[in-house]
C-alpha cells in the first residue's frame, strides 16, 4: 500500500487549460504577436510558463527578452484570472477526501510557479490538508529533474516504495522514473494515453476512483 501520493497540477488535478490559454493570448496580444486556439494549448504546457510563452510565440521571436515580456504580461493576468475557467476534473475531490480518510498524505508537484500552485489548490482544495505543495521556485530544476520530489520527500519523509506519483503527461512519468517511483498516468488531462506509455508509465488510469485500486495495491517492502 502506498503512503503518499504526489499529483501534478495542470491536466491532473485541474483543467486549467482555458485560463491558461487566455491569458496567454492575452500577453501576446498585448505585446502584437498572433494568438492560438485554446485547444492548441495542450501541446504547448508542461513544462514551465516560460517555456509555455517560448512555444506561443513566432519562432523568430523566441529570445529571452522577448519571453520575459510577455511572460510579464502574462503572469499580471493571470494571478487575477486564474480562476475564471478552471475546475477541478469530475470525482477528483472526492478522491482527495477518500486518500485522506484512508491516511494517505497528498502533496502536489508543478512546473507552474509557485505563488499560482498555491494559490489554486487552496482555492480549489481548501478542506484537503496537504503535506507538501510544491510549484516552480528560482533556482530548482523544473520536471522532468527529480529535484521537487525530492524536496516533497524530504517534507514527507516515507520510502521510495510508497509513493505513486500521478500526473497526465511524459514529462510526470520521467520525473517519477528519475525520482524511483510509482508513476500513474491519467488519460483525462492534456496528453493522450500514447504519450503514458511511450514514457512507461507503471499505471494508466482512465478515471480517479481507479487510483484507489493502485494505492491500496501490496508492494516489495523495499527500504530506498
Amino acid at each position: 500500500m502506498k503512503r503518499l501520493v504526489i499529483f501534478d497540477l495542470d491536466g491532473t488535478l485541474l483543467d486549467t487549460i482555458a485560463d491558461l490559454g487566455t491569458a496567454t493570448n492575452h500577453a501576446l496580444r498585448q505585446c502584437g504577436y498572433p494568438e492560438h486556439s485554446l485547444a492548441s494549448y495542450a501541446k504547448f504546457v508542461g513544462n514551465g510558463i516560460t517555456r509555455l510563452i517560448e512555444r506561443s510565440l513566432p519562432e523568430d521571436e523566441r529570445i529571452p527578452e522577448t519571453i520575459n515580456t510577455v511572460r510579464e504580461k502574462f503572469t499580471e493576468y493571470y494571478d487575477n484570472h486564474k480562476t475564471d475557467l478552471t475546475r477541478p476534473y469530475p470525482g477528483i475531490t472526492e478522491l482527495l477526501h477518500e486518500l485522506e480518510t484512508m491516511g494517505i498524505k497528498l502533496a502536489v508537484a508543478s512546473n507552474k510557479y509557485h505563488k499560482a500552485v498555491v494559490s489554486l489548490i487552496k482555492h480549489y482544495f481548501p478542506t484537503i490538508n496537504w503535506h507538501a505543495i510544491e510549484g516552480q521556485k528560482d533556482g530548482v530544476p523544473t520536471k522532468p529533474d527529480p529535484s521537487i520530489v525530492f524536496e516533497i520527500l524530504a517534507k514527507c519523509p516515507v520510502r521510495k516504495s510508497k509513493v505513486l506519483y500521478v500526473g497526465d503527461s511524459g514529462v510526470d512519468m520521467e520525473t517519477a522514473r528519475r525520482a524511483c517511483v510509482d508513476s500513474c498516468g491519467v488519460t483525462w488531462g492534456f496528453r493522450p494515453a500514447k504519450e503514458l506509455k511511450e514514457f512507461h508509465a507503471d499505471n494508466i488510469v482512465d478515471a480517479p476512483d481507479e487510483i484507489i485500486r493502485i494505492v491500496n495495491r501490496p508492494g516489495l517492502e523495499l527500504d530506498i
